[in-house]
């Protein structure tokens, strides 16, 4: 039997009940009142004679009592067989009623899978526990929508990633190879040989490159298990005195503003995040170009902001390059600016990058200052 039916069984059964009770106190009330009655016959007097004295029949007083009660026990049952079939039409009616918020959730929940979840369970006032499901209900579908997106969205991240690193690790193998086929197909000689030795170098130093980055771009996406002490200004201060050689041939002209900006992390990803801002800022620069590097605390936590002069970049491109194999127009590995927005997630902070107008980019890292992360 389904819901409606057994709640209005149920319904039609209090309604029942009660009209038992009822019927039942009104008799036994209605022959208490009898019982204190005497029922008396008077004779109409004779013409001329004094009037008689009023009668009692012997069992007359019993016999109304008995056709009195009888009569109220028959008519209350025909008003509880009236009552009952009424309180079953409304039972049903009052059931649907009530089920019909339940029904749409079970409509709703047979439309969904897993390639449209886009349907909801509609809410209309009152506001009481059953539309508190249906809220709780498209709450709940709402999540799952969100889940399986950001789901979808990993795993075609995944598939993407594993192809450009599978792509990225077979060029250098391929170099290599072609190299040695080409050297030694015949008799090769000494410069032959080192020049394929340099290529082969070259190749192995690309691979050693991109397994490098890719290390530092899964250990970023672990996350943060050991936070320990550190200063980006130091940190960024280092990745500059690393560079020095480069700005000197590029003729390059660094403005620094270094001011403190502690926080708790790990140094080993910090460093990575900072030589590889700073790396591309010189690496995608124009001789004679500018980089700006500047650290600081304000709002909660502490940021590193790198701004270059170089080629111009397209505004709608520049989320991409933050992208895994992404590569700027003058090539690399594409690995640099996706593992500082990896390492930039590990602390729980934002990377904000922006298209400068002249050419470069405007790149800003911010890391809060919360709870583990508190220096």
């Amino acid at each position: 039997m389904s819901a409606r039916g057994r709640l209005t069984l149920l319904y039609t059964g209090l309604v029942l009940v009660a009209g038992v009770v009822l019927a039942a106190l009104t008799y036994v009330l209605m022959r208490q009142h009898l019982a204190d009655r005497v029922i008396a016959v008077r004779i109409d007097r004779t013409e001329g004679a004094p009037p008689p004295p009023s009668l009692a029949v012997p069992g007359l007083t019993d016999q109304v009592r008995d056709e009195t009660l009888a009569a109220l026990v028959a008519q209350a049952a025909i008003a509880l067989a009236v009552v009952a079939v009424l309180a079953a039409v409304l039972g049903w009616l009052v059931a649907g009623r009530v089920l019909r918020p339940i029904r749409a959730i079970s409509a709703t929940a047979q439309r969904l899978s897993a390639e449209h979840l886009s349907d909801r369970v509609p809410v209309h006032p009152p506001h009481d526990e059953l539309a508190a499901l249906a809220t709780t209900v498209n709450g709940m579908l709402d999540r799952i929508e969100r889940g399986i997106t950001e789901r979808d969205r990993a795993l075609e991240g995944q598939r993407l990633f594993t192809a450009n690193a599978a792509h990225e690790l077979r060029t250098p193998l391929t170099t290599i190879r072609t190299a040695v086929d080409v050297t030694l197909d015949g008799a090769p000689t000494r410069t032959e040989l080192l020049t394929m030795a340099e290529d082969v170098r070259a190749a192995a130093d690309d691979s050693r490159h991109t397994l490098d980055g890719l290390l530092a771009l899964a250990r970023s996406n672990a996350g943060v298990t050991n936070p320990r002490p550190a200063d980006l200004a130091t940190i960024a201060g280092s990745a500059l005195s690393e560079v020095a050689g480069p700005l000197s041939d590029q003729d390059i002209e660094v403005h620094r503003e270094l001011r403190a900006a502690p926080l708790r992390g790990d140094p080993v990803l910090l460093e990575r995040m900072a030589a590889n801002l700073v790396g591309n800022a010189i690496r995608h620069n124009h001789r004679g170009g500018r980089v700006v590097v500047v650290t600081g605390a304000s709002g909660g936590g502490v940021f590193l902001r790198v701004r270059n002069t170089g080629r111009a970049v397209a505004p709608d491109r520049v989320d991409r390059l933050l992208e895994p194999f992404v590569r700027a127009a003058d090539g690399g590995a594409g690995l640099g600016l996706s593992i500082v927005r990896a390492v930039v997630q590990a602390h729980h902070g934002e990377i904000d990058a922006v298209a400068n107008q002249g050419g470069g980019l405007d790149i800003t890292v911010r890391i809060p200052l919360r709870g583990a992360w508190l220096p």
